[in-house]
């Protein structure tokens, strides 16, 4: 009989930090994500407090959420990969990925192409050798050339100004099966293609932090974490302030420096995320708060990210998109903003109440049944152990 292939870390054995970055970071996905649901705001037409909505989403949100993301879904995988040997590591970090993209696909299709648990999906599928055993060059040239990508893609195409980032078109027919047809084609190019180039780099970080284990020993990393933070979160801020100006009609640029505009703001979104992961790693190990309530809630939700995550979408489809109640059309900016962070409240009281009973949270037990099934095989009859 062959010993069993380990299982999923159990709860009580991950390391804070990471799981707390991410319960954290879905405020900042809800944020990122619920604007793109309002259709009706004309450009060069926003209120001063839809403006402000913009101007701080901009600097703080936009390309800075799902670069965060990628940051930790990087990390994850190789937190995932370490207790098994590079070759069965490899296996399953490509087996989990592959079922991420079907995931994916039916997120996309049914409710939210935007989507990025597909585009992660595609990275380990394509990348788990580099990310589980790549030398750090390797990683690094990965990240590097990520970054460059993520630019290039947003190069030369300047913001509207006076209009929030914009929707997809699936969110404005009226038509079920229509939208349906439209959100696959978003998925294709956007959610699935788009969102991978966009964040590879990213995922190639986020390895590379987790070799050093930047975020499992927070503790012994202070000094590289407050630099990190402050320096991160700077270059989010003064990358992200132009395209901002410019979004909220304060700033009228020659149409190169418009176009330069996104190029430099993806590039701050890059800043952000390490930054923003820095600054969850401190708070994780300040005194009295790395185990406090919000702390605990935080890391229940981190654990859960993933449940959190699809049902965000569940609560802004049944509000916002045409072909359901169609509020999309009159809610402003700042409205659809409280809509994000009460959503995000909601998920983490769940996450919470789920946490209290030890309970998996629903998405997550069902990719870690399909990602563990063969683990039967492996060992033989008989129970197999491990979270």
């Amino acid at each position: 009989m062959t010993a069993a292939e380990p299982g999923a870390t159990p709860a009580a054995d991950r390391a804070p930090a990471p799981d707390l970055a991410r319960g954290a970071m879905l405020l900042l996905i809800a944020l990122a994500n619920v604007h793109r649901y309002v259709f009706g705001a004309v450009p060069g037409e926003l209120v001063p407090l839809d403006r402000a909505v913009v101007l701080v989403e901009t600097v703080l949100v936009d390309g800075r959420a799902y670069p965060l993301f990628g940051l930790l879904f990087g990390y994850g995988v190789v937190q995932l990969a370490r207790r098994r040997d590079a070759g069965s590591g490899v296996a399953l970090v490509r087996r989990r990925g592959g079922w991420m993209i079907a995931i994916g696909l039916a997120h996309g299709l049914l409710l939210w192409s935007g989507e990025i648990v597909g585009a992660y999906g595609l990275l380990a599928v394509v990348l788990a050798g580099v990310l589980v055993r790549g030398s750090e060059a390797t990683l690094a040239t990965v990240a590097i050339g990520g970054l460059a990508m993520a630019a290039a893609l947003t190069s030369g195409v300047p913001p509207v100004p006076g209009s929030p980032q914009g929707s997809f078109v699936s969110i404005t027919l009226a038509g079920p099966a229509e939208a349906l047809v439209a959100r696959a084609g978003e998925w294709v190019l956007s959610g699935l293609l788009g969102q991978a180039v966009g964040v590879a780099g990213a995922v190639a970080l986020g390895a590379l932090a987790a070799r050093a284990r930047l975020l499992d020993e927070p503790q012994q990393h202070r000094v590289l974490l407050v630099r990190t933070a402050v320096l991160g979160l700077a270059a989010a801020v003064l990358g992200g302030l132009p395209q901002a100006l410019l979004l909220v009609g304060a700033w009228s640029p020659p149409a190169e420096l418009a176009g330069l505009s996104s190029s430099v703001h993806t590039l701050g979104g890059y800043g952000g995320a390490a930054g923003y992961a820095a600054l969850f790693a401190l708070l994780a190990i300040r005194p009295g708060r790395g185990h406090g309530r919000v702390a605990g809630a935080m890391r229940a939700t981190g654990q859960r990210s993933l449940s959190c995550y699809l049902a965000q979408s569940v609560v802004f489809v049944a509000l916002f998109p045409a072909w359901t109640l169609g509020l999309g059309s009159t809610t402003p900016l700042w409205g659809a903003a409280l809509v994000g962070i009460g959503t995000w409240l909601l998920t983490v009281a769940l996450a919470v109440a789920s946490a209290r009973t030890g309970r998996r949270g629903p998405a997550e037990a069902v990719l870690r049944r399909l990602t563990y099934a063969r683990r039967r095989t492996i060992a033989g009859p008989g129970p197999a152990r491990g979270a």
